[in-house]
């Protein structure tokens, strides 16, 4: 769900951990998806266990030797996930109040990553996809935000399998343009 830039992403080693991370996205979106009656607590608990193996994950390419163009990006992104990730694993009452709001704020830094991403890659041959993904990540995160104002759990519940889906399949997707080429 990063901002996927293709020539600025770089290659390293690690790109099979990043395309595992994205796998075991889409996998727990399909599985909330299909079973929702599961509740708050437990995708909570799975989202914020996820978040802190991404934000490990994005420590780890970005302190690679051959880190990417833009570590500093991967490092933020990193850091704020682990930090919602722990809030979220920490107490289930407290993620289950919080959930969306969290989800909002990772969505909408995301979607402003997205857009400056695609802001200094103009002269890449793809770079608008930067920019309607940061519009559909913001969207995401400003549902997120009216779904918890609102408190309505199904919606939370919905966005949750598609944010797990599409931000599985981005990673995923981002994983193979790191794989070093010989």
């Amino acid at each position: 769900m990063k901002s996927v830039n293709f020539e600025k992403i770089g290659q390293t080693r690690w790109w099979w951990a990043v395309l595992a991370v994205g796998i075991m996205l889409v996998i727990a979106g399909f599985a909330y998806w299909f079973w929702p009656e599961m509740g708050f607590a437990v995708a909570s608990q799975i989202f914020g266990w996820l978040l802190i193996l991404a934000g490990i994950v994005q420590l780890c390419v970005a302190a690679g030797p051959n880190h990417p163009k833009g570590w500093g990006w991967w490092i933020t992104g990193g850091v704020i996930d682990m930090f919602i990730g722990f809030m979220l694993v920490r107490s289930i009452i407290l993620s289950e109040m919080v959930l969306p709001y969290f989800l909002a704020i990772i969505f909408i830094f995301w979607g402003l990553e997205a857009f400056v991403s695609a802001g200094r890659g103009q002269r890449a041959r793809y770079w608008w996809l930067g920019i309607i993904n940061g519009i559909l990540l913001c969207l995401i995160g400003f549902f997120f935000l009216e779904a918890g104002w609102v408190s309505d759990m199904m919606m939370v519940s919905f966005l949750t399998s598609i944010a797990f889906i599409y931000w599985g399949c981005t990673i995923a997707l981002a994983s193979y343009e790191m794989k070093p080429r010989k």
